[in-house]
């Protein structure tokens, strides 16, 4: 496997989970980037731009990252409340009056992020077409009857918290949230990354295919708890139906799902792009700037919600937007804050070590919060941090 980029002194741990990940789980074609105080130490990419092609893969291809988006698109409100243009104390009928039907009036906008607004799935899965249309989202929420009490546990809002944070930043700023982290974020801070793909950068864009990582060198494929898998079998569970509130499922290598701007799944970025982001949440990265104040970044690594998640039937935690480190999704240490995508990306960033992580395949596994590769790496960036 003809690997490239760079490592720093010491970080030569990440480079060989990398190349094992080729040789032993099922990556065809990846990117890792790791910036430590600012300052890029990790760079590397292999393999085919396509999942099933044969055109290399360069420095700056680009992924679609799944939910890994959430953990960016995260940042907006998040800006939006340390420039004091959001109170996440307030309900979030105060900012869009049409939420408040149907038992939902008194959902806070921080559980509206936390993934305790009580609506994960929708009575009627949307098309492709109305999922994009900026208008039919909203009108579901709206009209949607929450499946809990809002406040009180949390479900993951998988497909819907494209449409719940998408009307909430329009109401508060009139604009969209792409255009806001294009404008306000990823622009200014050289980050390449895009919640809604201009035409200009769909070049740059792989193809992504499912993969089935091969039983090899001690890696057997796991199986999920019996409740875990009959939860995703059921069509009428919650859990199938949070997954479904697009139907059918999108084709994520269409031009046009990729250039909507759907904030839970449908993100592009470099895993350059997403380490060089979460840099910027935790410190001043180079030749850059820090997104987020001391203040900004401790709330958003405060725990929201924990315990069983009603939608993906194990143990989760939540801040305001962000996967928290545990057994569902474990990250670098209990201070990191960041989300993973189902498939195998991964975005984080960790205070306390100063770090800002991103990976990038094309090809999707069936995980959905702890894949293999992407844990490879992060344990063996845990080892060399150790080991400085």
């Amino acid at each position: 496997m003809n690997i490239q980029g760079e490592v720093a002194e010491g970080f030569e741990p990440v480079r060989d989970a990398f190349v094992r990940n080729f040789e032993v789980l099922g990556d065809r074609g990846a990117a890792v980037s790791v910036y430590r105080d600012g300052r890029k130490v990790v760079d590397l990419w292999g393999g085919t731009k396509d999942a099933d092609g044969t055109d290399p893969w360069t420095a700056d291809t680009a992924q679609i990252v799944r939910s890994a988006t959430k953990g960016v698109a995260a940042a907006v409100p998040l800006l939006l409340h340390q420039r004091g243009l959001l109170d996440l104390a307030a309900p979030v009928g105060s900012y869009w009056p049409e939420f408040k039907t149907g038992g939902k009036e008194k959902t806070l906008v921080r559980d509206l992020l936390a993934h305790r607004a009580g609506v994960p799935a929708l009575d009627r899965g949307l098309t492709a077409a109305e999922a994009a249309d900026g208008v039919s989202g909203a009108r579901a929420i709206a009209a949607q009857r929450p499946f809990w009490e809002p406040g009180t546990g949390h479900g993951y809002h998988a497909q819907t918290y494209s449409w719940l944070l998408s009307e909430l930043v329009l109401r508060v700023t009139g604009r969209t949230l792409g255009s806001v982290l294009a404008e306000e974020m990823a622009e200014p801070l050289g980050v390449d990354f895009w919640i809604g793909l201009p035409e200009a950068e769909a070049h740059r864009v792989g193809r992504v295919a499912p993969v089935d990582p091969p039983e090899s060198a001690g890696m057997l494929k796991t199986r999920p708890r019996r409740n875990v898998s009959e939860a995703y079998a059921d069509p009428a569970s919650l859990t199938r139906r949070a997954f479904a509130a697009i139907d059918p499922l999108p084709d994520e290598n269409d031009p046009a799902y990729r250039a909507a701007e759907l904030p839970a799944s449908a993100g592009i970025g470099t895993a350059r792009g997403l380490a060089r982001f979460y840099g910027s949440t935790v410190g001043v990265v180079e030749d850059g700037a820090r997104v987020f104040t001391p203040e900004t970044t401790a709330l958003a690594g405060r725990e929201l919600s924990a315990g069983p998640d009603r939608v993906l039937v194990v143990n989760t935690r939540f801040g305001p937007g962000y996967m928290l480190h545990g057994p569902a999704s474990p990250l670098l240490s209990p201070a990191s804050f960041g989300h993973p995508g189902r498939g195998g990306s991964l975005g984080f960033a960790d205070p306390e070590a100063g770090i800002g992580f991103g990976y990038v395949t094309n090809a999707l596994a069936k995980s959905v919060t702890a894949d293999p590769r992407a844990q490879a790496l992060v344990r063996a960036l845990k080892s060399a941090l150790s080991a400085l």
